[in-house]
């Protein structure tokens, strides 16, 4: 597997793990997080980006629209006036940070793409717009593909642990989820991604219940054996508060053993709210695994 240079940054896949730090700049995120209840959305997040990259983040990544199991979409114009202001402020303030922008619509992309982002994260693998894929392939672009199967109707909410899924079906969870993933990149490569911009997210927490989000953690071996760099997303969520019987704010142990065992199954990133505390859990567990 190739390595990847994203500015002046380089990816050595395998050599060690990655942080990419979560800044939602949304009212109503699911981990009680979101930035635009807690004050002005730019000096917030830049104050928290501030933070992030001095606990050894290596990937801030900007979100405008909720994705908790349930939450209401918002339109491309309310969505870049959320992140655009931030994602400007952030490459004045932090020149050399490397940004993402979590988003699934092509024209958000793009203006997160001119205001100064480097990587597209689409929670829906290219297949909610049609235009993305182009819009990446134009700007060179890396993009995260992530498998998801949310569903609203199969939603639970239990006002303490928050919203899952309980109606997802799969006639094979892991496969399945391997061949929707391939789907997604073979969109990315018929708009001319290049295969050494495309990594893969297999969706912890999207369409999928408890018990399927501990499998897809336990086997991402599997995953990663597409030939792909894998992200892990499970800070925080419902499937570690269900487990735990525990709310979002009381759940960072639990992540930390999601992203210590995701480590040893070949996770290349882990998109994580806790850095400071993850950086840690990464370093431990890169030193325990790869021997760094």
């Amino acid at each position: 597997m190739n390595s990847l240079k994203i500015g002046n940054h380089a990816f050595d896949w395998g050599s060690r793990t990655y942080v990419m730090g979560i800044l939602n700049v949304t009212p109503d995120s699911f981990s009680g997080d979101g930035i635009i209840a807690h004050g002005d959305a730019v000096s917030v997040s830049v104050e928290q980006a501030r933070g992030f990259l001095a606990t050894n983040c290596d990937i801030l990544d900007v979100g405008g629209e909720s994705t908790r199991p349930g939450s209401a979409p918002v339109d491309a114009a309310a969505e870049k006036g959320r992140v655009i202001p931030v994602i400007a402020a952030l490459t004045r303030e932090f020149p050399d940070a490397l940004i993402s922008i979590d988003t699934y619509k092509a024209e958000v992309a793009e203006a997160a793409l001119d205001a100064g982002a480097h990587i597209v994260n689409d929670v829906w693998g290219l297949r909610a717009d049609p235009d993305l894929a182009r819009v990446a392939a134009l700007r060179d672009a890396t993009v995260i593909l992530m498998h998801n199967r949310s569903n609203p109707a199969s939603v639970e909410v239990k006002a303490q642990l928050g919203n899952a899924y309980i109606g997802a079906e799969y006639e094979n969870l892991i496969e399945d989820v391997k061949r929707e993933l391939m789907d997604s990149v073979g969109i990315a490569r018929r708009a001319g991604i290049s295969d050494e911009r495309i990594l893969l997210d297999p969706g912890i927490g999207f369409g999928k219940t408890v018990s399927h989000n501990l499998e897809l953690i336990r086997r991402l071996d599997e995953i990663r054996a597409l030939g792909f760099p894998v992200l892990l997303g499970p800070s925080r969520k419902s499937f570690i508060g269900y487990t735990l019987d525990l709310p979002p704010d009381q759940r960072v142990e639990g992540t930390a053993a999601a992203v210590a065992v995701g480590i040893t199954r070949g996770a290349d990133i882990v998109r994580v709210h806790d850095v400071r505390e993850m950086s840690r859990i990464v370093r431990m567990t890169d030193a325990i695994v790869r021997g760094k």
